[in-house]
């Protein structure tokens, strides 16, 4: 049934000004989909396309000349002349290992984060796009639905997404733990650099709706807001806005604490004493220490997170085993279901070749007793079809265990042969159906997972 086959590229493997311009080309007038029907060795095609990595999910005969075309679709989106240096920056995975690859990213563990969320949503709605461009079939429609119960699994046996990496995710996770849900919260990010942008992404992956950005340089704190879907405020304007927030998360570059105790202190009278946190993962500390002794003020400095940071990578990488595991399994689960597709089309021909002998011979018999009421008949053809399904049981049986083997071959031409199927009459044309039974479910020996 061919080959699956990934390539792409991403943060690990490109810089960023490579994966912009290939993530622009594919957001471009002309999606790359449409280029498959022009392509002769390309089955099936996928394309996911995020600010961290491009990659071609595709299903050939022959992986080679399929590369080639792809590698030709993505030069001809980029349009220059640096294309030629593409090669660099690609990474190809063939069968298996492609499966695998997938079921990570879908999980999470191939992120820049690890654990965060927002990949698999990426990945339905990339999937929902293949399907309206109707470039995926029943190899990666199943593939594909798979690297979303293998996602789901992970998330639900491991605890790989609930701990803090990355001293922004640990902000967010004390943020979270503090106040529950963050959707309702009035946050300020004091800061446009890294640390603020991997915050900002965070907070909008846990819902929140209301997001101020106050930075020294206004267009960085304009660009941030514009990105994150945020307001930005000047610089000179923080502590007016102290009145109306929850939560400060600051990260500038400033030598100096930029909120002092008497600051905070004069504005917690016009909050009436509402609680206010600050998340302070400036290095120096942008919040004088002595704002902790200020009634309902609460400050957490970059000390208090790497505590959280380190118990957690520990933890993390024991929880990324697990994961891996998982995804070995259903990755070797996956590869056994394709293997089958290769006797479908035998079992196809065989239950058509037993429908149609029983259905000439039910006919005949039924032409000779006139006098049957339609009762009668009906129960002769449920029993003629009972016969058939019983007959038929054992041999779908064994073709159904061969299927993973490398013998299944020989098993085939042995079953054809002796079912008189090798005239071709019952195996050609088969191709829809074949694909319907896979797909649907429909030949109970093929469900997936099941052997």
């Amino acid at each position: 049934m061919g080959r699956i086959a990934l390539l792409g590229m991403n943060h690990k493997s490109a810089p960023v000004e490579i994966r912009e311009q290939l993530a622009l080309a594919c957001r471009g007038e002309v999606h790359p989909l449409q280029a498959l029907p022009r392509l002769e060795c390309v089955g099936e095609l996928y394309v996911l396309s995020t600010c961290n990595r491009v990659e071609f999910l595709f299903t050939c005969e022959v992986i080679d000349p399929a590369v080639r075309e792809l590698k030709a679709v993505l030069m001809n989106h980029l349009g220059h002349a640096g294309a030629d240096d593409l090669d660099q920056f690609l990474y190809l995975y063939e069968d298996i290992d492609a499966v695998e690859h997938l079921f990570r990213v879908a999980s999470s563990l191939d992120s820049m984060v690890v654990g965060e969320p927002q990949i698999l949503g990426q990945i339905k709605a990339a999937y929902r796009e293949a399907t309206e461009y109707r470039t995926v079939g029943v190899i990666l429609n199943r593939l594909l639905h798979k690297s979303f119960s293998v996602a789901k699994r992970v998330r639900s046996e491991t605890r790989i997404g609930s701990l803090a990496v990355s001293i922004s995710y640990a902000a967010v996770e004390l943020a979270r733990k503090i106040f529950g849900d963050l959707r309702e919260k009035r946050i300020l990010l004091i800061g446009a650099g890294e640390m603020a942008e991997l915050a900002a992404e965070h907070l909008r992956a846990q819902g929140v709706r209301q997001m101020f950005v106050a930075n020294r340089t206004l267009e960085r704190a304009v660009e941030l807001a514009r990105r994150f879907k945020a307001d930005s405020i000047p610089f000179s304007h923080i502590l007016d806005t102290l009145k109306s927030v929850d939560i400060v998360i600051t990260s500038t570059g400033s030598t100096q604490p930029i909120l002092t105790h008497g600051d905070i202190k004069s504005r917690m009278r016009e909050r009436r004493n509402r609680p206010l946190f600050f998340i302070d993962i400036a290095v120096p500390r942008d919040v004088e220490s002595r704002v902790n002794e200020i009634d309902n003020v609460y400050l957490y400095d970059i000390d208090d997170l790497k505590g959280i940071v380190e118990l957690n990578k520990e933890e993390r990488q024991r929880e990324a085993e697990r994961a891996h595991h998982i995804i070995a399994e259903e990755a070797l689960k996956f590869s056994r279901w394709l293997s089958t597709l290769d006797v479908v089309p035998t079992i196809v021909a065989l239950r058509r070749k037993a429908e149609i002998i029983r259905q000439n011979e039910l006919n005949k018999t039924l032409s000779h007793l006139p006098h049957f009421s339609e009762k009668d008949k009906q129960a002769i053809v449920l029993l003629t079809e009972s016969i058939v399904k019983k007959l038929l049981h054992n041999p779908i049986i064994f073709l159904k265990k061969k299927s993973d083997r490398d013998s299944r071959q020989q098993v085939m031409d042995f079953a054809q042969q002796l079912f008189n199927l090798t005239d071709g009459a019952e195996l050609n044309g088969s191709t829809l159906e074949v694909e319907e039974a896979a797909y649907q479910g429909d030949l109970e020996a093929f469900k997936f997972g099941k052997k």
